[in-house]
């Protein structure tokens, strides 16, 4: 193996690991499962640096990992929508690869748009085991879709703003960091 493709697994072991701690530091948990935390910043931030099978690949692990940590298993299909695949698609941050050469204002933008595909992506596959599985918490009278929309954009949409909030900051002052001359694009 290659000593780049060695520091780009390290890389993702590490953001891994990250993803687990910060997702066991909660700002906010909802009642059926589901919370407000940092998981999604070392996520994006690999999916951002590495790439799109980086991204998705460390995403995938911590949906994983969190399978250890405490999950609602109810359907073999529903722990894969709400673990593995879930965080694989906030991976998909990565279709919006940055160099570190793009100007700060470039940089953000293309952050924002990265996480927001990501995040739409979590968003289907929590939004899905929602009205499949987990329908009979919803009021009555209220659309089983609508309540799963609702319940999954209360803690999905904080969280994406928090994260972007801070990958914005990372990446607005510490791009030399994140990106040397030796890792950027030729």
């Amino acid at each position: 193996m290659d000593r780049q493709r060695l520091v780009i697994l390290l890389e993702m072991a590490m953001m891994a690991a990250l993803a687990v701690v910060f997702s066991q530091i909660k700002v906010f948990e909802m009642p059926q499962g589901g919370s407000v935390s940092l998981v999604m910043v070392p996520i994006a931030l690999i999916a951002v640096r590495r790439g799109l099978l980086a991204g998705v690949v460390t995403g995938m692990v911590v949906g994983l990992l969190q399978l250890l940590f405490g999950s609602t298993l109810v359907n073999p299909v529903q722990v894969l929508l709400d673990y593995p695949l879930a965080f694989a698609a906030l991976g998909l941050t990565g279709l919006v690869r940055l160099s570190g050469r793009e100007g700060k204002k470039q940089r953000i933008l293309a952050l924002w748009s990265g996480l927001l595909i990501g995040g739409l992506g979590r968003l289907v596959c929590h939004f899905t085991s929602g009205v499949i599985w987990f329908g009979e918490y919803a009021p009555e009278g209220t659309p089983v879709a609508l309540y799963s929309f609702v319940y999954n954009i209360t803690y999905l949409l904080p969280e994406m703003i928090i994260a972007g909030v801070v990958l914005s900051v990372v990446l607005g002052s510490a791009s030399q960091l994140l990106f040397p001359a030796r890792d950027r694009l030729a």
